[in-house]
Parts: C-alpha cells; sequence; structure tokens
C-alpha cells in the first residue's frame, strides 16, 4: 500500500526554521530536507532518513522545530516489513 502523506503547513515551516538554524545539527538539517522536500509530493522517506529521523525524535537536546520535521518525516516513511515467521 502507498503511502499519501505529504508535509503540512506548519511542519514545512519548521523544517524550513531549522535548515536556517546554525545551531542545528546535521541529523535534524537532513530529517528537516526531507519533510521539506515532500510538501507537495507523495513520495516516502527513505529508510536511512527514518532512522535518522527516530534518533532526533529521541534526542533530548533536539528542539521543537528539529522535532515537528523529524515526526513529519517518519509519518511519511515506507511501512516496515513484517518478519517472515518462523517454521519449526
Amino acid at each position: 500500500m502507498a503511502k499519501t502523506e505529504s508535509t503540512g503547513k506548519k511542519a514545512a515551516s519548521a523544517a524550513s526554521k531549522v535548515l536556517g538554524s546554525k545551531t542545528a545539527s546535521k541529523d535534524e538539517k537532513m530529517v528537516a530536507a526531507s519533510a521539506l522536500a515532500q510538501t507537495k509530493s507523495k513520495d516516502v522517506t527513505s529508510k536511512a532518513v527514518a532512522s535518522t529521523a527516530a534518533k532526533v525524535l529521541k534526542d533530548p537536546k533536539a528542539g521543537k522545530d528539529a522535532k515537528s520535521a523529524a515526526a513529519s518525516a517518519l509519518t511519511q516513511a515506507a511501512p516496515a516489513k513484517k518478519a517472515a515467521a518462523k517454521k519449526k
């Protein structure tokens, strides 16, 4: 099933602030760029960016705008594939 979400106005604004910030980390800026790129598209977030977005969300030093952008990017990630059941 394909994802149909795109980054909303508030998350796009937050991502823009992160990209313009001199104090944002490389990971925060990468996630913000991904979220901003998906503003008017139906693209899905790559596994690498989704992993980084999860790290940003867990980071107590990450700002509100960075976490907003990370949440948006993570929402647009492709669903994880379920592991095949082991046969006995």
